[in-house]
């Protein structure tokens, strides 16, 4: 005998397709058009005045999420935006005719109550009901209660389910939402104006990375989807705009992993006059602001914990800032490392225990040593500044060192969180820039952006913000589908 539980949704459906076969029978349609509320829930709970009972009245709307049946009255739960609020209906306050419509309700059904507010025995804020409208019959049952939705490729299939049944998932989501939110007051309050730029591209430009390509029939062209938002946003530096910013949907035909996803959303940020020291500033006041003013740790302090490592990440502490090549030099043990030569540096890369593709060049096999040796190290807020100038064209080579960049990446939690140059604004270096870049990848030269920069850009500092990655840390999500409503998945059935 298997010890499988039988799957029961297919008669559910059919029973509930019989109710609603009746329903219409008997001239209701369970469908409406609207329903005139006065509160969410959280709303209701909070407008409870303690000693007046059945006084403050109330309509909400919910799906039904609980079912207790005491005969003459039930207690029953829905769920809305803000959570979940009781409902206690009674066959001698809502009528006989209602009360016995009322029990032929299914889980997963959404309603419209009206009634007053009232304190229970055991001490919940309740609404008892005077009339209830149905406003959407289920005709699928929701997942089973304990269990929820234990495929994973579900879950990511069906939010919508995940986010009634998965209390966690519903809150991760919802902190997102008030991420973004504080995220883009933040940047207003100092000043800074949000730019809308093109998603449809003629050069994929601002990245090094693959881009998804498309075609527009009317002008008879290929487009890209954007891989970046940066040298539009330099543009309108350009243009006299100072404080610019930016968060959008960033689109890039590459691989998926923990932290990537081929469609993701950035946030990316450009101040003249500043630097990338601006940019230290910039972010670590948005952090610490989101940490005490979103996540709002219990303990008042601005201390989360990292979920991968177990370690409380203290973002009102001392946030570290080191050069790329002393973090190198430290993690191989050799404090000659940039004199070597591509085979020593090939056979040092071997003896840390990293494969390393003899193509590459030289500071490719550098970077593979700091990706996967010490990036995933840095827990605590860390500034890793100075990396080589092959990793991005874009940036102002450091003054006392030619073969680095003043940039810094931002690293928290073993990943890197944000990014920020001091931004390259002289043309003719730009172009010499773009022209020498090496390595598998490689950005495409925007010439129209060029053209910009010998108009005059003011000194800038710019800065990407990962907004997954951000939310991932955040929330202590494992993986990068987690904090996204509706990540990419192969087609299913």
């Amino acid at each position: 005998m298997s010890d499988t539980p039988p799957d029961i949704s297919h008669d559910q459906h059919a029973v509930r397709r019989q109710k609603l076969a009746d329903l219409r029978a008997g001239g209701f349609d369970p469908f409406r058009a609207n329903f005139a509320t006065t509160h969410f829930s959280g709303d209701a709970l909070k407008a409870y005045v303690p000693g007046q009972e059945n006084v403050v009245a109330v309509a909400v709307a919910g799906r039904l999420v609980t079912i207790r049946d005491m005969g003459k009255s039930q207690f029953v739960k829905i769920l809305d935006q803000q959570g979940q609020i009781q409902i206690y209906v009674k066959k001698d306050v809502i009528g006989e005719a209602a009360y016995v419509a009322f029990k032929k309700l299914d889980l997963g059904d959404i309603i419209g109550v009206e009634g007053t507010l009232f304190l229970t025995k055991t001490g919940e804020v309740t609404i008892r009901a005077d009339r209830y409208t149905l406003v959407a019959k289920a005709l699928r049952p929701l997942p089973e209660k304990w269990h929820g939705l234990s495929d994973p490729e579900q879950v990511y299939r069906q939010r919508y389910l995940d986010v009634i049944v998965n209390p966690e998932s519903r809150a991760r989501l919802l902190l997102r939402s008030r991420v973004v939110s504080h995220i883009r007051r933040f940047l207003e309050e100092r000043q800074f104006l949000e730019i809308e730029t093109p998603v449809l591209e003629s050069t994929a430009g601002g990245a090094a990375a693959r881009p998804f390509k498309t075609h527009h029939n009317a002008l008879g062209v290929d487009f890209y989807l954007r891989i970046a938002t940066e040298l539009r946003l330099k543009r309108m530096l350009v243009g006299g705009f100072d404080r610019v910013f930016e968060i959008g949907r960033i689109f890039r035909n590459e691989g998926v992993s923990r932290k990537h996803n081929p469609e993701f959303t950035m946030m990316e940020v450009y101040q003249a006059y500043s630097d990338y020291r601006g940019m230290m500033n910039l972010i670590r006041d948005l952090l610490t602001s989101l940490v005490r003013e979103v996540v709002r740790p219990a303990d008042g302090s601005l201390k989360i914990k990292h979920a991968a490592s177990g370690q409380e990440i203290d973002f009102g502490g001392t946030w570290r800032e080191v050069r790329y090549k002393d973090l190198v030099r430290e993690v191989t043990g050799d404090p000659d490392w940039f004199a070597r030569s591509k085979a020593e540096k090939i056979a040092g890369a071997e003896k840390l225990g990293l494969g390393v593709n003899p193509a590459w060049e030289e500071f490719e096999i550098t970077n593979e040593i700091f990706s996967k040796k010490i990036e995933p190290t840095l827990i605590q807020p860390t500034f890793v500044t100075h990396l080589p100038k092959e990793l991005c064209p874009l940036a102002k080579i450091t003054a006392d060192d030619p073969t680095t960049i003043d940039v810094f990446e931002l690293t928290i939690g073993g990943m890197e969180v944000a990014p920020a140059y001091s931004e390259q604004n002289d043309p003719d270096v730009q172009r010499m820039m773009f022209e020498q870049q090496a390595g598998e990848e490689k950005q495409n030269i925007d010439h129209d952006f060029l053209l910009a920069l010998e108009h005059g850009m003011p000194p800038a500092g710019g800065m990407g913000v990962g907004i997954d990655r951000l939310c991932i840390l955040l929330t202590g999500a494992e993986s990068i589908r987690d904090v996204i409503l509706f990540p990419q998945l192969r087609p299913g059935s």
